[in-house]
């Protein structure tokens, strides 16, 4: 194999595929990346058995060929070469090594032979759809915060995509994710195809490199589905990757219907006086109190290890007096969701949970459970 091809356009690919490789493998061939090199292109290609990412490159292909390098060992070369350098990548006549040359620089990596390289076979996919990368990652975004990161609970691990029927009787494409304590919500207009999709579970990872993805909001995103897979296609990247194999709850039972407390408060002071007080929280509770009557809002954390704070803001409130208690890390997440200058607060009574909606914003919705404070 040889090739040569711009640093800029190979840097891009290497970064978006090297992140799937885990920097520590037990099986040697997951810690590579696959090149080959034909037609005027450069493929590359990484796995961890669960997620793919293919992107496709252009290149001056001298000789067609395919191997097997380090993935994160070629990226950081490739990272530390000058803007605007040219790299060549040729394999060496016995099959062992590939030599990188960029002007005065040469490196030669250990391959591995390409048909010890693994495919991630998609099968079958019985759903399709496109949508503009914006919405996308408006509903990764609005929704991503609230993935458990606990294990045992596997079906968390991940949000739950799924179409469902709105008020209007319109498709809506749904994005839900929660870990116990908390729950949020996004959707969209329903894209053409996407009607009668299976509910899936794309698990935490995958979200993440989606996410990074999605860098040109008007771009078109392909998305494909079957039971046990997803695929995504943006531009000249294609990621496919293993959906997480569970039911997802039934959320709906656990977001309020009946709540009918409602405090309206400014985004921004609100996120900062929460900041504020939860200095003094310990990192373990992180409990913040809030008291809530006439007009007025007074937040209190109590620390017996380091003392108290409190802080009154201005708020529109005419219910009954309420005193709940939150984690203050949760609710700094999803303050930081909220794109209009208003949250709402839909509240009940202190061992409810609580809806939080965004004052300018009916397509997304967060529900939080109290604690004791």
């Amino acid at each position: 194999m040889r090739a040569t091809l711009e640093r800029a356009h190979l840097l891009k690919s290497l970064s978006h595929v090297h992140r799937v490789v885990e920097r520590r493998n037990t099986i040697p061939i997951l810690s590579n990346v696959l090149l080959r090199a034909e037609g005027g292109e450069l493929r590359l290609k990484a796995t961890d058995l669960d997620l793919e990412v293919t992107e496709t490159v252009p290149a001056m292909v001298e000789g067609p060929g395919a191997t097997t390098v380090p993935a994160h060992i070629l990226h950081d070369i490739v990272r530390k070469l000058p803007d605007g350098a040219e790299v060549s990548l040729e394999t060496s006549g016995d099959g062992t090594t590939l030599t990188v040359r960029s002007g005065r620089s040469r490196f030669a990596l250990q391959m591995l032979p390409e048909t010890d390289f693994p495919d991630l076979t998609a099968g079958q996919f019985t759903h399709a759809f496109t949508l503009p990368a914006g919405d996308l990652k408006r509903l990764i975004e609005r929704t991503q915060f609230a993935i458990s990161t606990e294990e045992t609970r596997y079906y968390l691990n991940g949000i739950y995509l799924h179409t469902v029927e709105g008020r209007d009787g319109a498709m809506r494409l749904r994005a839900v994710a929660t870990d116990g304590h908390r729950l949020a919500q996004a959707e969209r207009p329903a894209p053409a195809g996407a009607a009668g999709m299976p509910g899936v579970i794309v698990p935490r990872k995958t979200v993440g490199e989606i996410q990074r993805l999605l860098d040109e909001p008007d771009a078109d995103v392909t998305i494909e589905l079957s039971e046990a897979k997803i695929r995504v296609a943006i531009g000249d990247v294609v990621l496919t990757s293993k959906l997480i194999d569970g039911t997802f709850p039934d959320y709906a039972r656990v977001i309020p219907q009946g709540n009918d407390k409602d405090l309206r408060v400014e985004r921004d002071v609100f996120a900062t006086a929460v900041d504020r007080v939860s200095t003094i929280s310990s990192d373990r509770s992180r409990a913040v109190k809030l008291t809530i009557a006439d007009g007025r809002l007074v937040l209190t954390v109590n620390n017996p290890d380091s003392g108290s704070a409190t802080e009154e803001l201005a708020v529109e409130y005419d219910a009954a007096p309420l005193e709940i208690g939150f984690n203050a890390k949760y609710l700094l997440d999803i303050a930081s969701q909220l794109t209009s200058g208003e949250a709402l607060f839909r509240l009940a009574d202190p061992g409810s949970p609580t809806l939080i909606q965004d004052g300018g914003d009916d397509s997304t919705l967060y529900v939080l459970m109290p604690m004791r404070v």
